[in-house]
Parts: C-alpha cells; sequence; structure tokens
C-alpha cells in the first residue's frame, strides 16, 4: 500500500449498541483484514455521507437492522501497518429488526465486564477499556 494513503486517516462510524444491559459485538469474516477479531458494528464513512448516516446503512446492509443513532460516545485514530482510520463511535439502539450474520462470522450480546475476554481489533482497545471503566462499576445501571 501507498505509505501517504495509510498515514491519511478513513473515516469509519461504529456503533456502541445497547440492550439492557449488554453490547453487540461483531467478529470479522475471515478473509477480511484483521479477520476473526472482534468489533463494534459500523463502517467506512462514504463521500458526501455523514458518520450518522454511514452507521445507519453499514448496520442495515451487515445487520439486516435499523438503528436509532444516539450521541458521540468517543473517538480515537489508530494506524494499523496497512492503514490508518479515524473512528468515531456512538451509542446507538435498534430501532427495527434483530441482528443477523448478514456478513459477520458471528455476533454476540456481551456484559461489559466480560468484553476484555475477546480479542478485539487493536483500535478498539481504548474503547473497551473506556466501557469497563464507565460501565462495568455501575453493572446493569447503565
Amino acid at each position: 500500500m501507498n505509505p501517504d494513503t495509510a498515514r491519511r486517516p478513513i473515516d469509519v462510524a461504529a456503533a456502541l449498541i445497547r440492550r439492557d444491559d449488554k453490547f453487540l459485538i461483531c467478529q470479522r469474516p475471515a478473509h477480511k483484514a484483521r479477520g476473526l477479531l472482534w468489533e463494534f458494528a459500523g463502517g467506512k464513512v462514504e463521500e458526501g455521507e455523514s458518520p450518522a448516516g454511514a452507521l445507519i446503512r453499514e448496520c442495515r446492509e451487515e445487520l439486516g437492522v435499523t438503528l436509532e443513532v444516539g450521541g458521540l460516545f468517543m473517538e480515537l485514530t489508530h494506524s494499523y501497518p496497512d492503514i490508518t482510520v479515524h473512528l468515531s463511535l456512538f451509542e446507538a439502539t435498534l430501532a427495527q429488526g434483530e441482528p443477523q450474520k448478514l456478513e459477520h462470522a458471528d455476533l454476540r450480546w456481551v456484559r461489559a465486564e466480560d468484553l476484555p475476554a475477546y480479542a478485539f481489533c487493536p483500535a478498539d482497545a481504548a474503547i473497551i477499556r473506556v466501557i469497563a471503566e464507565r460501565f462495568a462499576r455501575r453493572g446493569s445501571h447503565i
């Protein structure tokens, strides 16, 4: 990959989807970069698209659901050897549908305290720490 491309961040939107005291996590397909690692639902923001709009589109395409996107939970920039991503993570709820494995290898609803047991994409490490600090202490009082 061109070194200039690796340095220029790609905008990615992701969803922190909660149901009661659990969060939806998705396992990347084996054939994709960072295959079989876990992540939060979402994807690349296309030109002319807002991050929230991208999130709604990606979740419709990859999970077969309609999201209600809330506020920004956190954002970060992470450099992988092949790409740099600027990740915006939004709080979200399911407005319609039940998540389906249309593109992912697996889907799971997981409690905050159990998230560290999963092998997440490196960009999500800081997110997992913040979720653990913010939600695991409070238990189900999210």
